[in-house]
């Protein structure tokens, strides 16, 4: 089992910056997938970005599209998803999470770490 470890959350103004990061620990993460996800109380889980580990390939949902960038630090086991230009739609708690490559099946999830971006 993979554990994961989220920091790097806080309170921006409209247009500043946050960078979060997911250490991942238990695992080589060869062929396995991570990803970042939001979500608000009474909302659906959205998927922010991915990111498949060995060759680097990458997802973004259209809100955050040129905006948010998903990198990962191999020697480290970590991703971070750099957030620019945030707004106040942008305030949720966001959840970093992993699976094996080609798997429907999110299997281990972070703790989670809150965003809030004010007007």
């Amino acid at each position: 089992q993979v554990q994961l470890v989220e920091s790097g959350g806080g309170s921006v103004q409209a247009g500043g910056s946050l960078k979060l990061a997911c250490v991942a620990s238990g695992r080589t993460l060869t062929n396995y997938v991570m990803g970042w996800f939001r979500q608000a109380p009474g909302k659906e889980r959205e998927t922010v970005a991915a990111l498949t580990w060995s060759e680097g390939i990458t997802y973004y949902a259209d809100s955050v599209k040129g905006r948010f960038m998903i990198s990962r630090a191999n020697a480290k086991n970590t991703i971070y998803l750099q957030m620019d230009s945030l707004k106040p739609e942008d305030t949720d708690v966001y959840y970093c999470a992993i699976k094996y490559r080609g798997s429907p099946t999110w299997n281990s999830w972070g703790q989670g770490t809150q965003v809030t971006v004010s007007s």
